[in-house]
C-alpha cells in the first residue's frame, strides 16, 4: 500500500473511531498502527471518563430529585420537566459506561491471549518467565480493576429504578400531596446514590491506578 492511501485510510479509520467507540479495533492495529497495549489503556481511559461523568449526573439527578420535593408552589410541571431530564441524563451515561466497560474487557481477553501465546515463542528461557510474570501481574491488575468497575455498574441500574418509580410517580400526580410522598423516599435515595458515587470513585481510582502501571 502506497503512503498516500495508506494516510488516506488512517484519516478515514480516525474519523470513523471518534464515532464509534465498539469499531474492532483490529482495524486500528492494521492501519493506524495502533497495540492492543495501547488500545487497552486508551479504553480504560474511556471507561474512567464515563464513571467520571456518571457521577456528575446523578449528583445533579439526586440535587434535582431534593429541589422537587421540597418545591413549594410555583409551576410543579416545570420541575417535572426537569427532574425527567435529569433521568434521561443517568440512563445515558449508564448505558455508556456499560458500552465502555465491554470495550475493555474485549480488548484485554485479546491482548492477553496473543501476550501468552507469544511467550513461548522466546528461545531464552529467562526473557520467557519475566515475560510470564509481567502478564500474570498484569492480568491480576487488570481483574482487579474491572472488578471495581463492574461493582460499581451493578449499583447503578437499582438507582435508575428508584428514580423512574419516582418521576413515572410524579407524571400523574403533580400535586403538594404526592410530593409529600416522596419527601419520605428522599432520605433512601440519598443514601443509594452516595453509595454508588463511593464505588464509582473506587473503580475511578482503580482505572487510573492500572492505566499508570501500563505505561510506566
Amino acid at each position: 500500500m502506497n503512503t498516500t492511501l495508506r494516510i488516506g485510510l488512517a484519516a478515514v479509520l480516525a474519523a470513523t473511531l471518534g464515532g464509534c467507540a465498539s469499531l474492532n479495533y483490529k482495524l486500528q492495529e492494521k492501519f493506524l498502527g495502533n497495540e492492543k497495549r495501547d488500545i487497552l489503556v486508551k479504553r480504560v481511559g474511556k471507561a474512567r471518563d464515563a464513571q467520571q461523568d456518571t457521577q456528575t449526573v446523578f449528583k445533579d439527578a439526586l440535587e434535582q430529585f431534593g429541589a422537587t420535593v421540597k418545591f413549594e408552589g410555583g409551576d410543579l410541571q416545570k420541575q417535572y420537566d426537569k427532574l425527567s431530564a435529569e433521568l434521561a441524563r443517568c440512563e445515558g451515561r449508564a448505558a455508556d459506561v456499560h458500552t465502555r466497560i465491554g470495550d475493555v474487557e474485549r480488548v484485554a481477553r485479546d491482548l492477553f491471549r496473543e501476550w501468552a501465546a507469544e511467550t513461548k515463542q522466546y528461545q531464552n528461557a529467562q526473557y520467557r518467565r519475566d515475560s510470564e510474570a509481567k502478564l500474570r501481574n498484569t492480568q491480576r491488575n487488570c481483574d482487579r480493576m474491572l472488578d471495581a468497575m463492574r461493582n460499581a455498574e451493578s449499583k447503578i441500574e437499582p438507582v435508575l429504578s428508584v428514580f423512574r418509580d419516582q418521576v413515572l410517580f410524579l407524571k400523574h400526580n403533580l400535586n403538594a400531596k404526592a410530593l409529600a410522598s416522596l419527601q419520605d423516599e428522599s432520605a433512601k435515595i440519598e443514601m443509594d446514590v452516595n453509595a454508588l458515587l463511593k464505588d464509582l470513585s473506587a473503580a475511578i481510582a482503580e482505572a487510573d491506578k492500572f492505566i499508570q502501571t501500563m505505561v510506566d
